[in-house]
């Protein structure tokens, strides 16, 4: 069966939507009814619309039973924030907050109505945030996984079962998960590191392209033996498989 998967949106109404049409288009081009699209989570942060984002995703889940979407780190800071008393997330690094210029939750807060000069923007979000977003939010599951692949945000740890996987882990992590080589037992489908363009690596697929930063949301589509294809809107693009 082929799965469908969609990068880091961060924010960006414009892009997730071409991502899903393209989507549909494959489904109905290449691979029938009943293949599932997984997105891998950073629907907020940095872009300008994460309302929007997280609305599109929320509809999108009520009318078609084929999607999932993942937890990830900016998603779960975004709910933590406007728990009644902030949670910061343990793996943040030190110096930065939620409302950090770096990770970007003002952009979010903004496309909710919130003052980017609030006097109080936690208080002023917790009034303007729908309870059903965060709870969307907070119910998405942190992995996901079928036969061929595994699909988390960020990636596993190495040498850890895939059923064993640490939450923090598969929402943050880095290294050493993206220089080992090791067969995970699964091909590990994550976002959460931008690259320049979807990388297939022998045991990783990373698509993050880099939204957050003007690059495109890439959707794809891995088929059964293993080959992955960028869906473009001239349709399929093979994605090459690159060195060990």
């Amino acid at each position: 069966m082929t799965i469908y998967a969609i990068g880091d949106i961060h924010g960006h109404l414009d892009l997730l939507r071409a991502a899903h049409d393209r989507v549909e288009t494959d489904r109905a081009r290449e691979a029938g009814t009943d293949a599932p699209l997984v997105h891998v989570g950073d629907l907020v942060d940095r872009g300008p619309d994460s309302a929007g984002v997280v609305a599109f995703v929320m509809a999108r889940h009520a009318e078609d039973a084929r999607i999932e979407t993942l937890t990830s780190n900016h998603d779960r800071m975004f709910t933590r924030f406007l728990e009644p008393v902030p949670r910061p997330d343990p793996r943040l690094r030190a110096g930065l907050g939620y409302l950090s210029p770096q990770v970007g939750g003002l952009d979010t807060l903004a496309s909710y109505g919130v003052a980017r000069d609030a006097p109080d923007p936690q208080l002023a979000a917790r009034a303007r945030v729908p309870e059903a977003h965060l709870a969307f939010l907070r119910d998405r599951p942190p992995s996901l996984a079928t036969p061929q692949v595994f699909l988390a945000h960020a990636g596993v740890r190495p040498g850890v079962p895939l059923e064993a996987q640490d939450i923090d882990d598969l929402v943050w992590i880095r290294e050493p998960f993206l220089s080992d080589t090791r067969d995970h037992g699964a091909l590990v489908v994550h976002g959460h590191t931008p690259v320049e363009r979807v990388e297939l690596h022998p045991n990783r697929l990373a698509i993050d392209t880099g939204a957050a930063y003007g690059g495109p949301v890439s959707a794809v589509a891995i088929e059964e033996d293993g080959r992955v294809f960028v869906l473009t809107d001239a349709g399929r693009v093979p994605v090459r498989p690159m060195s060990p």
